[in-house]
């Protein structure tokens, strides 16, 4: 393992120190560890909260800021965080109109999220929840009952936090995040694995010539193997995943304010004539040319499928250590998500 880390106990806090150093506007705090927008709370905003395990970066904590989110809760490196450290985090970014916590569907997150949110609403603190879970490769894993949320969790955090900024209120805001999570499907290939620093080797081994396909961003290999092909070629069955996944409906578990309730949603399919964000992500150790080249071949699939790009966004938000590979989102784009995907943001992870 080569790793530009000193002790593997201190991997996580001595990289948020480095970040807090660097990043002024950010405030990071220990025991339980969370970081947060300095300013915060905003008054009169509601606060838009995720977290997760490590190693996803800039996710969560690159998204800080302006725009996006007021906090956010890392955990060890793919561990999801503690519930104390996410009614910290959300007591600190709180200036009264109450609390959204944004959730990918992993086991833990779910679990410990929803342990939060209980605790808050005991203390009076105004608190919603939505689940992001838009991996097409899979309905179940060792690591989620249901689909995984990977890329839509990023273009969540975007919109939702610029309707925030511009005055949406709690329930407002959960009801555009959960449309986004609806509205949103990704798929991932990976051409290698990544090594968690505490396990010291790879998470899984792929020979010189394969790749492994529908992987989630925990290392977790995915639905099959396959031997390499060219770049168009993985493009297009990574698109052909998320153009041609048919009506998905589950079942979620959101707080009303005094209790559960559960939702049984249905997320339509992508049909031609839709608009949508086309989100070509690198898992951690892809140039940024080869993502170029993706999206290449992504854009000439979604006009022969009938799709519109109205926006787009290339890069490595949401990664797997460093991993190679590359994840496609496809999120389909109304009115209102294009606003506030347009909106200003400023954080360490994106600015515009």
């Amino acid at each position: 393992m080569k790793k530009l880390i000193n002790a593997v106990e201190n991997v996580v806090r001595e990289q948020l120190e480095g970040m807090a150093l660097a990043h002024p506007e950010l405030a990071v705090s220990f025991d339980p560890t969370f970081i947060r927008r300095a300013d915060a709370p905003v008054a009169g905003k509601v606060a838009l909260v995720s977290g997760g395990g490590s190693g996803h970066d800039p996710m969560h904590g690159g998204f800080v800021g302006s725009g996006m989110l007021d906090g956010a809760c890392p955990g060890e490196v793919f561990t999801s965080p503690t519930p104390d450290q996410m009614v910290a985090c959300a007591k600190a970014v709180d200036s009264g109109e109450g609390v959204l916590f944004v959730v990918k569907n992993y086991t833990g997150d779910v679990m410990n999220f929803e342990t939060a949110v209980e605790l808050l609403a005991a203390e009076g603190v105004k608190v919603r929840n939505v689940l992001i879970d838009d991996d097409v490769a899979v309905k179940d894993s060792l690591y989620t009952a249901g689909r995984r949320g990977v890329g839509t969790t990023v273009l969540a955090e975007k919109i939702v936090g610029g309707a925030a900024a511009a005055g949406y209120d709690l329930e407002r805001c959960a009801t555009l995040c959960r449309k986004v999570s609806q509205y949103g499907r990704s798929f991932g290939v990976a051409l290698s694995s990544c090594t968690v620093p505490a396990a010291g080797k790879p998470t899984f081994e792929l020979g010189e010539n394969e790749v492994e396909m529908g992987i989630g961003i925990h290392g977790e290999p995915g639905t099959h193997r396959m031997p390499i092909e060219p770049v168009d070629a993985l493009t297009e069955y990574a698109a052909g995943q998320i153009i041609d996944d048919p009506a998905y409906t589950r079942t979620v578990r959101e707080w009303d304010g005094g209790d559960w309730t559960e939702r049984t949603l249905t997320d339509a399919p992508l049909a031609k004539g839709d608009a949508v964000i086309a989100f070509v992500n690198g898992m951690g150790g892809t140039p940024v040319s080869e993502l170029y080249a993706v999206y290449r071949k992504l854009h000439a699939v979604c006009r022969d499928k009938g799709l519109t790009i109205a926006r787009n966004l290339i890069g490595s938000y949401i990664t797997s250590l460093e991993m190679q590979g590359f994840s496609i989102t496809l999120l389909k784009a109304d009115d209102e998500i294009l606003r506030f995907w347009d909106a200003p943001v400023h954080t360490p992870g994106l600015i515009r």
